[in-house]
């Protein structure tokens, strides 16, 4: 296991591993593993996806210790894939990793969520996202001409359950 975070308010955990190859992982399997995962935290519902990295980007405060993981989940509307694609991997990720208190961006591509984009933020504490700094990357002009055409985006703050960042 490389990461496990976990959010209290809403009794969800998300766990990621890094395996050493590609590798074809069964529903049942994912199944075993969030179950596995879920009794660390009785009630909780864990999620379970196969994910590709697409980008990561060491952060402003790559040195620091992350006590703080934010995720952005999302499908984009069908025709605008690729215009995401270019505004994440040009200029949203890139910014936002430049942000004091972010320690790691990273996109990854989710093979087995309707949520098919999924961007995570190593931070050093839950108030980065509240920073001028971080809010001013959010309103570009760019990215007030992408985002809305993400379909059910989802924002959630975890709290890391492990030490094993960065």
């Amino acid at each position: 296991m490389v990461r496990h975070v976990h959010s209290q308010a809403l009794k969800l955990s998300y766990v990621y591993l890094e395996l050493p190859q590609r590798t074809a992982l069964s529903r049942h399997c994912l199944i075993e593993l969030a179950s596995e995962a879920g009794s660390a935290w009785p009630g909780t519902r864990v999620a379970a996806s196969r994910l590709t990295l697409m980008h990561d980007i060491a952060g402003a405060s790559a040195d620091s210790l992350a006590r703080s993981h934010y995720v952005v989940e999302m499908k984009p509307e069908p025709g605008w894939g690729i215009e995401l694609q270019r505004w994440y991997d040009q200029e949203h990720l890139p910014a936002l990793a430049a942000v004091p208190g972010c320690i790691r961006a990273q996109r990854f591509w989710n093979s087995d969520d309707e949520q098919e984009s999924l961007a995570c933020y190593d931070l050093v504490s839950d108030r980065t996202t509240a920073s001028a700094e971080w809010l001013a990357v959010r309103e570009t002009s760019w990215s007030s001409r992408v985002r809305p055409h993400f379909l059910k985006p989802v924002r959630t703050m975890f709290a890391l359950a492990d030490a094993s960042v960065p």
